[in-house]
């Protein structure tokens, strides 16, 4: 059962409730949704804002038939809706962890990666999915971490982004350190025993030793009694931040701030169990008050409605309304009516609303607010409504320059050089 909180909501637990009510919205999840069980997963990538880097007929060129056969059918079984969903974010304000290229499945020396571009191009919140073909090679396209990050990644973790896979989170889930690590230490040492680290920041980390009496118990690890050099600790395997980091949506759910009908399909189907499918206080969204607004107007209540595609002071006369208008702008008083319109055109109740869904890259999402409010034919006047969705185009056309690599010079140093350290 969930444990609703009484004195405030933490802000990690804030920044979480906004990015699950924002960051992955519904249409997008349907629209993935459908055009993945088509057997689309082009389309589905599409769907997600993530731009596909690869071409299958230059990997068979340059792979062979069975490697492009594995890579086929993990696309096939890809949900970009659910690898968004589950990506790592910054605080405070939930967007994606920057230049990142994180491993979503091996094969051989090979690795399907999907990147996060840096936090001065990342406008819209894109993705680039590639295939990462082994050391001294690199994106086409310039990235500051071209490499597979050993902390952050996902080819341990398929219930992540693979559709088939989702039911496995709810025990990946509650699996302690020591499954994890044996998990880990078999994919990259080929036995259940031995050292990994565990990093909690950017500068504390643990070194850890698994330990079993045999493959037939459950595995054991403790903290390695001797200090170990630091080019030792610096070789040694690490457990991803998705097995040290606890998964955010139980997290909402045991404070009871999301239900699990909020969630995504294949997250809410894993997780189910016995939490409640209601009563949680989800995230707001406050996206206007309804058609008509009431407003009190020289001593009557007056409506504000959509007619025309525009808002308008539907209980005044048009000539009545252009007197007033040009009263207002020669700086006078004005109607109520017209003030109210005036304020829901420069700072709507809805502008949080409006702000979330650019942040996170959903621009469709947000004009459908802003039409909603203020009519399809409406002209945006200046104020921080007009300034949100003028500065979100700003970061659209970066990304794009971004892409194109016109962004800006390579810094000194090699930081987008294809021969940079892996980190």
């Amino acid at each position: 059962m969930a444990h609703h909180l009484v004195n405030g909501i933490p802000d990690r637990l804030s920044m979480w409730q906004r990015v699950r009510a924002y960051a992955v919205p519904p249409s997008m999840i349907e629209t993935c949704t459908a055009r993945r069980t088509a057997g689309d997963w082009a389309g589905a990538c599409a769907a997600a804002r993530v731009d596909v880097d690869l071409e299958l007929r230059a990997v068979r060129r340059r792979h062979g038939s069975e490697l492009t056969r594995r890579l086929r059918a993990d696309l096939r079984c890809l949900a970009p809706d659910l690898l968004r969903w589950h990506l790592p974010r910054i605080a405070p304000d939930g967007r994606l962890r920057p230049a990142l290229t994180v491993a979503l499945a091996r094969y051989g020396p090979l690795r399907l990666v999907v990147r996060t571009p840096p936090a001065t191009a990342d406008g819209g919140q894109r993705l680039s999915l590639s295939l990462w073909e082994g050391p001294g090679t690199g994106p086409a396209r310039p990235h500051p971490h071209p490499y597979p990050a050993r902390r952050f990644r996902f080819d341990l973790h398929r219930h992540l982004w693979d559709a088939g896979r989702s039911p496995d989170l709810a025990v990946r889930a509650e699996a302690g350190w020591a499954v994890e690590g044996e998990l880990l230490l078999r994919a990259e040492r080929g036995s259940p025993r031995g050292a990994f680290t565990v990093r909690r920041g950017a500068r504390d980390h643990d070194v850890l030793e698994l330990l079993a009496p045999d493959d037939s118990h459950a595995p054991v690890c403790r903290a390695v009694r001797d200090a170990l050099p630091a080019q030792v600790v610096a070789a040694l395997p690490v457990l991803p931040e998705a097995a040290v980091r606890p998964l955010p949506d139980l997290a909402l759910l045991r404070a009871g701030l999301v239900s699990v009908g909020r969630l995504h399909p294949l997250v809410g189907a894993a997780l189910a169990g016995d939490w409640d499918s209601g009563g949680a206080r989800d995230a707001g969204d406050p996206c206007g008050s309804g058609d008509p607004h009431r407003v009190e107007c020289r001593g009557e209540v007056h409506r504000i409605a959509l007619r025309d595609g525009v808002l308008s002071a539907v209980d005044h006369d048009p000539g009545q309304l252009r007197r007033e208008a040009l009263l207002m702008a020669f700086g006078g008083p004005g109607l109520p009516c017209l003030r109210a319109i005036d304020a829901v055109h420069r700072e709507p109740e809805a502008l949080p609303a409006v702000r979330e869904r650019l942040l996170h890259g959903d621009g469709v999402g947000a004009l459908a607010v802003v039409e909603g409010l203020l009519g399809s034919g409406a002209v945006l006047r200046s104020g921080p409504l007009r300034d949100a969705l003028e500065s979100a185009a700003r970061r659209l056309v970066g990304h794009g320059l971004f892409r194109a690599g016109l962004d800006s010079p390579r810094p000194p140093g090699g930081g987008f050089s294809r021969s940079s350290p892996r980190p």
